[in-house]
């Protein structure tokens, strides 16, 4: 188990932002790398909060890789060499399909059960 734990907070204005916190021993000073496609995210911001151990990540999303479909990025510590977090962004028509197919099926299932209810109401009469 890691000594290092990373908790999002929020996603705001293009930014992730996360606590970082370390339950270790000693003075630890954690060496973030944020990752899309295997290639490094500039502008990660790590900032050092007034009680030791307690970090604030900031990770800017650049614009241009926004794009249609699932893009993941993945928060880690270099110094530890391990993964603390990833985060996920869906867009554009492959996220519309999901979303009209699942709704599609939620009417059908809706429909049966209407359909079981008027049935029982009529035979409980």
């Amino acid at each position: 188990m890691s000594d290092l734990i990373l908790t999002k907070t929020r996603l705001f204005e293009g930014v992730w932002e996360g606590q970082l916190t370390y339950e270790g021993e000693g003075n630890y000073q954690p060496e973030i790398e944020v990752t899309h496609l295997e290639k490094p995210i500039d502008g990660v911001e790590v900032i050092q909060q007034k009680s030791p151990g307690n970090w604030v990540v900031r990770v800017p999303i650049p614009a241009n890789v926004i794009t249609d479909g699932v893009q993941t990025f993945l928060i880690r510590d270099k110094r530890a060499d391990m993964t603390l977090d990833s985060f996920t962004l869906m867009s554009g028509d492959a996220l519309g399909y999901d979303i009209r197919a699942e709704m599609a099926l939620l009417r059908e299932e809706l429909d049966m059960l209407k359909r079981a209810f008027r049935r029982h109401c009529l035979e409980t009469m």
